[in-house]
């Protein structure tokens, strides 16, 4: 009879993350911000983006060479990032069409062409597995669709939000993918809705942020296996502290690591849910708030790059406003300048997503 071994505890590893959302909710911005990223790009959705890319896959078989080659050479990234994976399940289609003679993934018969698309993309998640246990993480974006969904118990219909992977594979493919990841984000805008009169009968869509939710409703997919807040703001570092250095991973120093995200993230939770709790959704009409003095902007430091600076200029945020925030995401300390920041943080966290750091910014300073 072979013996098996018995192992138990916490086992840290780089991690399967799935990113997806309405275009131009941020992503590709969102995804730039992973340690050491390294992208394929399969829209040429990172042209404007500071990133390491490699050539765009012009067809299934090159988008899995490149899997295979960094695989074999791991240290040339700690996270591989492919953007977006919607686009490159339509090379997968076509690989498995040209390969048996077939215009189109219908002309298999019923069902049979999705299926062998996802017997396909199982066999593609597993060699991603393969680049996960080199200490790599792996992150996939898609676009985002809205499905109607009719329970039997229930009466009526309502919408859910998932991943586009096609409307008739979305049953087939998405699942698996879900499956595979161990976090999957959900990105949208949250619209801010304000009473225009005092009855509260007449409401305004005034604006809106960028959140993400990290677990299920029947309302979109999501999860996490860190227990993190159901909502944050759609920032790369309301997620960092999950991310386990990649040179602790196999040490003793990765279990302290997990073990402190643990105490952190709970800490947030509660933070997250008392901000929720005093949170005012409809503030007082025009006519009931104070009139407040034209506040005195300080100039931005030299040495920024001027695309930061014409941002803080003109929304009055200053260089404390930005530490502040950077520090409260668990990224820098406080009293670290700017012009010491990586340039990918300047670019993709600051600059790439200004306008929810800046209501960021006015939730920490109670504006």
């Amino acid at each position: 009879m072979s013996n098996f071994n018995i192992t138990a505890g916490v086992i840290p590893s780089a991690l399967k993350i799935v990113v997806y959302g309405p275009e131009g909710i941020g992503k590709s911005t969102f995804a730039s911000c992973f340690p050491n990223p390294l992208f394929i790009d399969t829209e040429g959705s990172t042209k404007y983006l500071p990133v390491r890319r490699l050539d765009t896959p012009t067809s299934w078989q090159m988008l899995k060479d490149e899997i295979e080659w960094i695989r074999k050479n791991p240290t040339v990234c700690d996270t591989l990032v492919i953007d977006t994976f919607d686009w490159a399940e339509t090379h997968c289609i076509k690989a498995i069409c040209d390969k048996a003679n077939k215009t189109g993934i219908e002309d298999f018969g019923y069902g049979k062409g999705y299926i062998y698309e996802k017997e396909e993309i199982a066999r593609f998640l597993h060699s991603l597995d393969d680049v996960v246990a080199q200490g790599i993480h792996v992150v996939l974006t898609a676009h985002a669709q809205l499905r109607k969904v009719e329970q039997p118990e229930n009466s009526g219909t309502y919408d859910h939000w998932e991943m586009k992977l096609g409307q008739k594979t979305g049953s087939l493919i998405s699942p698996i993918v879900k499956e595979w990841a161990d976090m999957v984000i959900f990105a949208n805008y949250k619209t801010i809705v304000v009473a225009q009169d005092d009855k509260g009968q007449k409401h305004k869509a005034t604006g809106g942020r960028r959140v993400m939710y990290t677990n299920h409703t029947p309302w979109w997919d999501a999860k996490n296996r860190f227990g993190l807040p159901e909502e944050m703001d759609f920032l790369f570092g309301n997620i960092a502290g999950v991310l386990v250095p990649r040179e602790q991973l196999g040490t003793d120093r990765a279990l302290e690591t997990v073990y402190q995200q643990k105490v952190e993230t709970m800490a947030a939770v509660a933070r997250e849910q008392s901000r929720m709790e005093t949170f005012v959704e409809e503030p007082p009409a025009p006519a009931e708030v104070p009139a407040r003095e034209t506040p005195t902007v300080t100039p931005a430091p030299p040495g920024l790059p001027k695309a930061l600076t014409d941002l803080m200029e003109a929304d009055g945020i200053t260089e404390a406003d930005i530490r502040m925030a950077v520090a409260r995401q668990g990224i820098y300390p406080e009293d670290m300048p700017i012009t010491d920041y990586d340039d990918s943080v300047i670019n993709g966290l600051i600059i790439g997503q200004w306008d929810g750091l800046k209501e960021f910014i006015k939730q920490l300073k109670g504006a």
